[in-house]
């Protein structure tokens, strides 16, 4: 990779020893025309193992409102129900000893699922910061690839204009000498 310590050296300042692993794939990339970015949704989700997909859907389904309203409404109906067979024998009669059993045990399982699928959550959010650094440097990488292209261009057609220029004045200058004055 003679070539790419030119390189790396001109667009990152340092050569190519001293760059990280991202830095050299994004100039072995931006060399090889390939692209950098990906759908990083489907990439981090193909990793996730079955418990991961399930502590997410947990999660989602504990956090929403549909959880919520449901699982207030199963309260109102346990309260009603041991409230009005308390009168017949109810299996869970005032305080609600049971229910609290119920509710204390939900709480400590839902609690760690919620917290590993917030985890996870962070985990995809770094992937995905890592994900976008990437393509921002490539684009960075090749912008200014593109931009010593133009110069050398630019400074190509400057350097041929000069010699147009150079001639033009030697024509110039034989024409106000006139014809047989050489």
């Amino acid at each position: 990779m003679p070539h790419f310590n030119d390189i790396s050296k001109q667009i990152f300042g340092k050569p190519l020893s001293e760059l990280g692993e991202i830095e050299r794939r994004i100039l072995s990339r931006a060399h090889e025309r390939r692209t950098v970015a990906t759908d990083t949704h489907a990439t981090f989700d193909a990793g996730l193992t079955f418990g991961d997909r399930l502590a997410d859907n947990i999660a989602r389904i504990g956090g929403s409102w549909g959880f919520i309203i449901g699982f207030c409404g199963f309260l109102v109906l346990w309260v009603l129900i041991n409230s009005v067979l308390l009168f017949t024998g109810a299996f869970d009669p005032y305080p609600y000893i049971f229910l609290n059993l119920i509710l204390s045990m939900l709480a400590a399982l839902q609690a760690p699922v919620i917290m590993m699928s917030q985890n996870r959550q962070a985990e995809r959010d770094r992937f995905a910061a890592s994900k976008d650094y990437e393509v921002n440097l490539k684009s960075e990488v090749e912008l200014i690839a593109l931009h010593h292209k133009v110069d050398d261009v630019l400074l190509r057609e400057i350097s041929e204009l000069r010699a147009d220029l150079a001639n033009l004045n030697t024509q110039l200058q034989r024409y106000r000498s006139g014809p047989g004055q050489d």
